[in-house]
């Protein structure tokens, strides 16, 4: 729990000062997402779609939120997730009462139609709730135009969007400061808002008792059971937030934000809210690890079709529909602290070898559970021939840097196509296994270092955690003694306070440049269980999977210093390794496929 006297009166002017990223808790159903503050203002969302302008963007600088808050200013915050959903629970403890606010996004969800759900209760004495409605499309640019209440139902509109908000009749509504509002609640009383913004025609008006049923059940229906696995209830949390990230088109955004800083002040903002390829077979492949649940199939959905669309130009990254992400741009706003606003992403122009390795080994996977279709199949040879084509070209590489014949890309896809061998039939499969080969062959003879360990590339003998991804799949085996090699190394020159960097930075101790990579502690516990060292994997897991916040979310940096989260939220891939960790290091029966 926390609060400032500052933080509060600046609630009370309507202004939405930032916090520290740790502190905010994420709403999503799928095709967009919301990050709420621990004051109850929603203060980032997208409409209708992840990569849309912003309704609410005072999260990096602009105008716009939909707040919630205790009347009392002396109050402390906490809150929580329901248990294998992202419904978030804010609760607020003022000097004589307890007040609870439950925030959704009404699901099942429609690409051109949110609903977002929120719902007052109290628990002990009275309070008074104040309403805030401030909705600014277009990241701050435009203002609603003509809002009414008919029937007690706010209505506005603007940049294309209809705005509908039931449960705030009593409400007046400004010019400049948007909607205001009271609730006053006894012990066991509850108010609900429903929030609707929609590029469709008109319907009935949102029901929110119908919504949040439908809402429970949806969430019931899509996360498994995951109380055989290690950590169940975060690795339950994690399928969530998987889930919640992953559209009806099958894309799954790698965050749900853009332009959160992963360092202060040094450039290194960017735009996540889109779909990579490499992203989403690292989901398929954790949720494959566990079973054949729902986002396995969308994962393989997503990647097929990128894949037999584009071939060989097959981009890294595309909108969670499949189109094309737009170039980069900067937005006139402050940002939040420390970073510059950006829409867009290069790096979707890239090529990344590694992708295409990733993209085998999820199919693979599929295949494993009987889930590959036709089209994947087809998808598959299409992978393999652009394989057999470009190995040899540079590439940007996981960490998504300069051009270069990077080892861990090369690696990459030979464990995919290694994968594939084993499920396809015949010559297809001969052929894969002896490309796997040939790729392996030429990346030991110019990346395997005389004592044994794996280089970054030809030219480059520093330490790189990006090795320990395609030996957390068993590429090369356990008992190749590159990979005990690899392993102590990175260790040995990345590791510091049980949390691991990328690579080094000539010159700067680690945590001066960057922070450590979440992705790379998980990998991490993955690569040392495959070397059949459980409990060194044990604390990796569970050293890793400290570095969040309280609401249970990973960034994809961590600041061991400060203990603060650096970079968008929530990082999807991440989450996502989590997960698999949960599977594989559930019991001493549970052993790498």
């Amino acid at each position: 729990m926390g609060t400032t006297a500052d933080q509060q009166t600046s609630t009370a002017e309507g202004v939405c000062p930032p916090w520290v990223l740790r502190d905010y808790a994420v709403l999503a159903d799928g095709e967009r997402g919301a990050l709420v503050d621990p004051e109850g203002r929603i203060v980032w969302m997208c409409a209708p779609r992840w990569h849309s302008d912003a309704v609410f963007s005072a999260l990096v600088g602009g105008s716009g939120h939909f707040g919630v808050s205790p009347g009392d200013r002396w109050h402390v915050w906490g809150g929580y997730y329901e248990d294998g959903t992202l419904i978030r629970v804010s609760r607020w403890v003022t000097t004589d009462s307890v007040v609870e606010c439950r925030d959704a996004l009404a699901m099942p969800a429609s690409p051109d139609r949110l609903v977002l759900l929120r719902r007052m209760r109290v628990e002990r004495g009275e309070a008074r709730l104040r309403i805030s409605l401030d909705p600014r499309p277009g990241f701050g640019r435009e203002r609603v135009a003509d809002p009414r209440l008919d029937g007690g139902v706010w209505s506005a509109g603007a940049g294309g969007l209809r705005l509908r908000l039931v449960g705030a009749r009593h409400a007046s509504w400004d010019p400049e400061d948007g909607l205001r509002g009271e609730v006053r609640l006894r012990k066991g009383e509850e108010h609900d808002l429903a929030l609707e913004i929609a590029t469709g025609a008109d319907g009935p008006p949102p029901d929110p008792g119908r919504l949040w049923e439908e809402t429970e059940r949806a969430w019931r229906a899509a996360v498994p059971d995951c109380s055989a696995l290690a950590a169940p209830r975060d690795a339950r949390h994690a399928y969530a937030v998987l889930y919640g990230l992953t559209s009806s088109a099958g894309g799954m955004v790698a965050a749900a934000t853009t332009s959160l800083p992963e360092r202060a002040n040094t450039g290194r903002s960017y735009d996540y809210r889109f779909a990579w390829v490499r992203d989403q077979s690292y989901a398929g492949l954790a949720v494959a690890a566990h079973g054949p649940h729902e986002l396995l199939d969308s994962a393989v959905r997503f990647t097929t079709e990128r894949v037999l669309a584009d071939g060989d130009g097959m981009r890294p990254a595309y909108t969670v529909d499949g189109g094309p992400v737009p170039g980069e741009r900067d937005l006139p706003l402050p940002g939040y602290p420390g970073g510059s606003d950006r829409l867009g992403n290069h790096a979707a122009a890239q090529f990344q070898l590694d992708a295409f390795g990733e993209a085998l080994q999820l199919f693979a996977a599929a295949a494993h559970h009987d889930r590959l279709t036709p089209d994947g199949e087809r998808a598959v040879r299409v992978a393999v021939d652009a394989v057999e084509r470009h190995w040899q070209r540079p590439d940007a590489g996981l960490w998504e840097l300069e051009n270069r014949w990077w080892t861990q890309s090369r690696l990459a896809v030979v464990c995919g196509l290694r994968r594939v061998a084993e499920v396809l039939p015949g010559a297809s499969g001969r052929r894969c296994a002896g490309l796997a080969d040939a790729i392996d062959a030429e990346t030991r003879r110019r990346c395997l270092r005389p004592d044994g360990r794996w280089r970054r590339a030809p030219d480059d003998d520093g330490a790189e955690a990006a090795l320990l991804t395609p030996l957390a799949r068993g590429c090369p085996p356990p008992d190749d003694p590159s990979s005990r090699a690899t392993v102590r190394y990175v260790d040995e020159r990345l590791a510091e306070d049980g949390y691991l960097y990328r690579f080094d930075h000539p010159g700067m101790p680690l945590g001066e440049a960057e922070g450590a990579f979440l992705l790379c502690g998980f990998t991490m516990a993955l690569a040392t269980d495959r070397l059949g060292d459980r409990s060194t994997a044990l604390r990796w897991f569970e050293r890793t999977r400290t570095a969040c916040g309280p609401a249970g979310l990973f960034a994809e940096e961590y600041d061991v210093r400060q203990r603060q989260l650096r970079g968008n939220l929530p990082q999807a891939f991440v989450h996502a390794l989590l997960l698999e960790c949960a599977v594989r290091l559930a019991d001493a029966s549970v052993l790498p496929a």
